[in-house]
């Protein structure tokens, strides 16, 4: 089966995935913007349904993330105008706002916000184990370090001329 063309395509949607307290999120404006509603609309049905959104759903940015946020992303200039803080919304507090908006829209494009995320975290945990390995190689090279100098010292031992006997002298010895 083809896989269904997206609304929005899933780089888009990457992009616009940011990490604030250790979390990946998307602002409240680019959520309503890949859901197609205005974010107007999308802040007043969370403020409707606050109770399913906890903290480790949806969060209030600070002024200082909020001028971090407009400092670093294109898009979201306008955001520094605004005189309320906006909404960051986690994997989990993203699907919930789609359920939320009940429009077919929402609920098709929440999809492609998932595949969004998981594709994020595969990313994440492949750049992980890439750095376990070098680790690993690091440790197994360091190790090797003192054997090969060990070794390096005993071949320019084996290099080197013998040492010359020492000479007899030649002549009379005095008698004891």
């Amino acid at each position: 089966m083809p896989e269904p063309v997206a609304l929005v395509p899933l780089e888009r949607i990457e992009r616009r995935i940011l990490v604030l307290r250790g979390r990946k999120v998307l602002l409240d404006a680019d959520l309503a913007e890949i859901y197609g509603v205005s974010t107007s609309r999308l802040n007043e049905q969370v403020k409707r349904n606050q109770k399913r959104f906890p903290e480790d759903f949806a969060f209030r940015l600070t002024n200082r993330e909020k001028a971090e946020v407009v400092a670093i992303c294109d898009n979201l200039h306008g955001l520094k105008f605004f005189p309320t803080q906006p909404l960051a919304f986690t994997e989990h507090g993203a699907l919930m706002a789609a359920t939320i908006l009940n429009s077919p829209a929402a609920v098709e494009a929440s999809v492609w916000v998932v595949r969004a995320f998981v594709r994020m975290r595969q990313v994440l945990l492949a750049h992980r184990e890439i750095a376990k390995r070098l680790d690993a190689l690091d440790l197994k090279v360091a190790g090797h370090d003192a054997s090969i100098r060990g070794l390096v010292s005993a071949l320019r031992a084996l290099t080197q001329p013998p040492p010359d006997p020492p000479k007899t002298r030649i002549g009379f010895a005095k008698a004891p």
